[in-house]
């Protein structure tokens, strides 16, 4: 926490304009956006969730971080050149600007409200685990703690200074995981390496679940386009000079979580091995098990310290991004306004958390791609790659098919627990939400043909052309081309 103070403060020096605060102004190289990506990606749900599932439900849950990864494969194909080449801050700016309709960018600064405080709320109560299990204090401490030194941090140099940040916490998380791991797998070694009990379902595909079949397929349909509505993921896109350093940004942060993601499934296999209870703090408590003595405590410090660089680095891109909406949206945009957004982005889902109900925080933010898939990603695959895409169609997915996945995903976390097809359908909705969402933006769409923009060609033109061209990019025109 001290070190990601001391970097922040470091890019307060280099923090002067509203592009700073925003995008960075658009001048972050693609090695150092990618570091930036995983850092802020790579949240608890990564750091804890994920282990604490693959524990508790078997090898199926290895569908959570090949989906996580294989998102990006999809940003990449369809949405990271052509989102840069928008020339936009947010997502709500996006939206305008293709729809051409400040009703469908107030639909979506809403959506990216919703989405950005459903994933910090678990980032939050991920924090109090982990600080109540190391210390014994309260619940809540954990969680002031992560959002005091994420305001302060946001509040003082903006998208430059968390750039910085989260940089250095990818690369400390990747530390936190990968040296405890190697003195854990020679101790593994050296006890004979034992495997799994005869007969364990562990790693049979498909079992522990009411309706297996049908939650696998929707987390995977969740997981691979609910990345690409994430909005603390897509402001990162902007910060790059152009479109070709958007797609080699997207190439290097794919080797980076490939690489990341190979050893939470590890230490999953461990704790199930030797019989560790199933929580999300199975991270926290294999070192100390496996090597003991104060090696073990060592490793236990520093995989604890990568846990809240997890904490602090999601954290900071969501409230990055959330609070650029509120600042542009709700007040009057500029510093000043940013930094009273930033608060309240950090307050609401600081006081969610200590209300809501306790789920597995990789649940909870496999909610939040649910609600991602089905609102934002429909929105950029056609405003992006269909021109016939109307205002009345893309307000009406938006609000049906987001509205949808909100509905269930607020079931979820405030009532049940459900049982039979309920619990699945609310718990893992992607599979029917996203189709309705497409389809209401489609069918709506050439209902209302008269509803297209009228500027859209011009701006397919910006979003398809590569900057190569040295087009005029101020005052395009497709005929100039």
């Amino acid at each position: 926490m001290l070190a990601a103070l001391l970097i922040g403060a470091f890019g307060i020096r280099m923090s002067r304009t509203t592009s700073d605060f925003y995008v960075a102004s658009r001048t972050v190289s693609p090695l150092w956006n990618a570091s930036a990506i995983g850092g802020e990606y790579l949240s608890a749900a990564s750091f804890l969730g994920i282990a604490g599932l693959i524990l508790t439900y078997g090898a199926d849950m290895l569908w959570l971080p090949v989906g996580w990864t294989g998102g990006y494969l999809v940003l990449l194909v369809l949405v990271s050149a052509p989102l840069r080449r928008s020339g936009a801050y947010t997502l709500p700016d996006f939206a305008e600007a293709r729809l051409e309709s400040m009703a469908v960018r107030r639909m979506s600064s809403v959506l990216v409200l919703l989405i950005g405080w459903l994933y910090l709320m678990p980032q939050f109560q991920s924090a109090g685990l982990v600080f109540r299990t190391i210390t014994g204090a309260p619940t809540w401490a954990g969680g002031l703690l992560v959002a005091g030194v994420v305001a302060v941090n946001v509040l003082s140099g903006g998208m430059r200074s968390i750039t910085f940040v989260q940089a250095f916490q990818y690369w400390l998380k990747l530390t936190a995981l990968a040296v405890p791991l190697v003195f854990m797998l020679a101790a593994w070694r050296s006890g004979g390496s034992p495997g799994l009990r005869t007969g364990d379902p562990w790693a049979l595909p498909l079992h522990g679940r009411e309706h297996p079949l049908y939650e696998t397929y929707s987390l995977i349909l969740a997981t691979f386009l609910g990345t690409m509505g994430l909005p603390h993921v897509l402001v990162r896109f902007y910060t790059n000079p152009d479109g070709r350093a958007a797609r080699r940004t997207t190439l290097v942060v794919l080797t980076l979580l490939g690489a990341f993601y190979l050893m939470p499934a590890i230490y999953g296999f461990l704790g199930r091995v030797y019989g560790l209870p199933a929580t999300d703090t199975v991270v926290l408590t294999l070192p100390g098990r496996l090597v003991g003595g104060i090696a073990g405590e060592l490793l236990t410090a520093l995989v604890t310290a990568g846990a809240f660089a997890a904490f602090l680095s999601t954290s900071s891109g969501l409230t990055v991004s959330v609070a650029g909406v509120i600042a542009q949206d709700i007040l009057h945009g500029g510093v000043r306004s940013f930094r009273v957004a930033t608060a309240v982005a950090v307050v609401v889902p600081f006081a969610l958390a200590g209300m809501a109900r306790s789920l597995p925080v990789a649940n909870v933010v496999g909610l939040a791609f649910a609600v991602a898939a089905s609102s934002f990603c429909p929105l950029l695959v056609l405003g992006i790659w269909w021109r016939r895409l109307t205002t009345a169609g893309a307000l009406a997915g938006l609000l049906i098919g987001g509205g949808l996945a909100c509905a269930a995903v607020l079931a979820t976390i405030v009532g049940g627990p459900y049982t039979g097809w309920t619990e699945a359908l609310l718990a893992q909705p992607a599979a029917w939400t996203v189709p309705v969402s497409f389809t209401v933006m489609v069918v709506v769409s050439l209902l209302t043909p008269s509803r297209v923009p009228r500027g859209v060609a011009r701006t397919m033109v910006r979003l398809h052309t590569p900057e190569t061209l040295n087009v005029d990019r101020g005052d395009w025109h497709p005929r100039s081309i």
